[in-house]
């Protein structure tokens, strides 16, 4: 997949990235809002390559996959966006997710890569997508207000914490596009 917007290419992570991604996934502030448990913090390069063949991997699924979020002005690789079944889904849930290295906050990113994943989601049609937040994750869960996603309050769903959790239908999607 290859997407673009004013400022963004949103594609698979490369190799040539792996010193990047690392430097994104062994920081305790990105870590710690991703996924179940402590923080897992990468180490190496070589964990990160591993990293990115998982993320190129995941991307055999059109139109789930996980990809880097690239800022135009310059080809670096500022993150992460995904579409991924939610873990321990009942029905094929999809998360929308994001994660950035702290260089990159607070510049819209997120948003701005979010919202044209959810663009190529539904375009594939998908029928509704759930974005999931640790509670205390006010940043990214800002970004999902701003995506036009409707708060459902707090879940105890697909994560082993509760989660606050955001959804946006097809529908609600393109009243807002």
């Amino acid at each position: 997949m290859h997407l673009e917007t004013e400022r963004l290419v949103i594609r698979p992570w490369r190799h040539d990235e792996g010193p990047r991604l690392l430097d994104i996934l062994s920081r305790e502030e990105v870590m710690k809002w991703l996924g179940d448990g402590p923080p897992v913090l990468l180490k190496t390069v070589g964990e990160a390559h591993a990293r990115i063949d998982r993320y190129n991997n995941e991307r055999n699924d059109p139109p789930l996959g996980i990809w880097a979020v690239e800022r135009k002005e310059d080809g670096l690789a500022l993150g992460t966006v995904l579409l991924l079944t939610l873990p321990n889904d009942e029905h094929g849930e999809v998360e929308i997710g994001w994660h950035l290295h702290p260089d990159s906050w607070g510049r819209g990113y997120a948003t701005e890569a979010a919202r044209a994943v959810l663009a190529h989601g539904f375009a594939a049609g998908l029928p509704e997508i759930i974005a999931v937040a640790h509670l205390g994750n006010d940043p990214s869960i800002n970004v999902m207000r701003k995506l036009g996603m409707t708060d459902h309050g707090v879940v105890e769903k697909w994560y082993d914490e509760p989660s606050r959790c955001f959804v946006i239908t097809a529908s609600d999607y393109s009243k807002s596009a």
